[in-house]
């Protein structure tokens, strides 16, 4: 699969079979990700791999935190994708995956390393989920684990000087959800020509 076919193919997968994943694949889309282009080449990403009871205990911890946005639902931008009660089971299990990746970046007080690592860390990510298209594996890029950051900093005994960037589980998809509408699509609203 080249890479456009995988940017087009990619999907914010909530359902996962129990198959694991091989070592070499999980390595692989890490590489993928630790290529990614970041500013002044400062490379401030890093991964920590969950598998086995900690994604339970991150789970929980996630499901815990969902109340009052489940008490909004009827105005969720999710609920074009998925129940409520689907949503709740993706929270609580992270949709069965058998892999969750956590990226991360060194806390930095300079605001303008901060938002180039950010930025960097972000680029890192989507090449992550790419690459893992192109394995036929699931991702979806999640930060609504980060509502209670510092109980998920002590599952995982994150250091106080790690921010965290976002979190995605890594699994084969059970089901691959259509497409959703691209918000000006034929890129007349969005691009602006100058020259």
């Amino acid at each position: 699969m080249d890479v456009l076919e995988a940017i087009q193919k990619r999907r914010a997968i909530r359902q996962y079979l129990p198959d694991p994943v091989n070592r070499e694949d999980i390595l692989a889309v890490l590489d993928a990700a630790n290529r990614a282009p970041s500013g002044l080449n400062r490379q401030p990403w890093e991964f920590v791999v969950v598998t086995g009871e900690k994604i339970f205990e991150m789970g929980a911890n996630y499901r815990s935190t969902l109340d009052e946005y489940l008490s909004h639902w009827d105005q969720s931008p999710m609920r074009d994708f998925i129940t409520r009660e689907g949503f709740t089971r993706f929270a609580e299990t992270y949709g069965g995956a058998p892999v969750v990746i956590v990226v991360l970046i060194p806390i930095d007080e300079k605001p303008n390393f901060r938002k180039a690592d950010l930025e960097s860390a972000s680029a890192a990510m989507e090449n992550l989920l790419i690459a893992a298209t192109a394995l036929g594996l699931g991702t979806c890029w999640m930060t609504g684990p980060l509502r209670d950051e510092s109980a998920l900093r002590r599952i995982l005994a994150i250091p106080d000087d790690r921010e965290i960037v976002a979190v995605t589980p890594l699994g084969y998809p059970e089901k691959i959800p259509r497409a959703p509408a691209r918000i000006d699509a034929d890129l007349t609203q969005k691009v602006r020509w100058v020259g």
